[in-house]
């Protein structure tokens, strides 16, 4: 059997750790031409070593236009065209809405929400027809989970895009669909400002929560995404798949 993603071109953005990185191995080990984006060198040139040679890595920050803009350029001239795009970047902060604060709303907003839109809209004319696009959102897009009231939103809205892009992409043949993560163990959670104590307890609540009794992996999502984007979903659009241990659905 051939390798699904053999000769086609992927974008990941956030691709240097978590999910992102997780996805990219994926794509590369079926075949695909990949590049990664993120915000640091380090883990960058980390995850480079970790996916395998020839992948490209991009330090760019998807919440400024400019660095979208040379992420696709250098996309374009190394590989052409692009076959899959998945729209991973995003920062997870957590606080009780009287905690909130206008510089965490907008720095979610402008990576979660504004990075995401750009992102698609400029990636438009370097995509192939009949192209796969993968948003990642998650499963607190559609429930009220206290202390996530920024972040939900964000992702609410990411399910919303996912929506209209797909409507508007339908033509060409481009799919756009959701992926929405349950808990799943990546770095993220080390980074959302909480003190350690509370995120044990909090990842200890989120265990009984769901229905598995257990957190997620990346290559867990990375699998649903790779699906998503290949052309085994090829009439599949608009839909938001949930893989989080029945979290979302029981």
């Amino acid at each position: 059997m051939g390798k699904r993603f053999e000769g086609k071109t992927v974008v990941v953005t956030g691709g240097n750790s978590g999910i992102g990185l997780a996805t990219a191995k994926l794509f590369k080990d079926e075949g695909a031409n990949v590049a990664i984006s993120g915000r640091d060198q380090k883990t960058l040139d980390e995850a480079v070593r970790t996916i395998g040679k020839d992948t490209l890595a991009v330090k760019a920050d998807v919440s400024k236009l400019a660095d979208i803009d040379r992420l696709f350029s250098q996309v374009s001239a190394k590989f052409g065209k692009i076959d899959a795009l998945f729209a991973n970047a995003g920062i997870a902060k957590f606080a009780p809405v009287g905690d909130s604060t206008e510089q965490m709303f907008d720095e979610t907003f402008d990576i979660n929400v504004k990075g995401l839109y750009f992102t698609l809209q400029k990636a438009i004319p370097y995509l192939n027809d009949n192209a796969g696009i993968v948003l990642n959102s998650s499963v607190v897009n559609s429930t009220g989970t206290p202390g996530a009231s920024v972040y939900s939103a964000t992702k609410a809205a990411v399910r919303s895009l996912a929506r209209t892009f797909a409507a508007e992409l339908v033509g060409r043949g481009i799919r756009v669909n959701v992926v929405s993560p349950g808990p799943i163990t990546t770095p993220i959670f080390g980074k959302t400002g909480l003190p350690k104590e509370v995120l044990d307890d909090f990842a200890k609540q989120i265990k009984d929560d769901v229905p598995m009794k257990r957190f997620g992996t990346p290559d867990e999502v990375g699998h649903a995404t790779l699906f998503l984007a290949s052309p085994e979903a090829s009439y599949i659009t608009g839909v938001d798949l949930n893989v989080d241990g029945g979290l979302g659905q029981i």
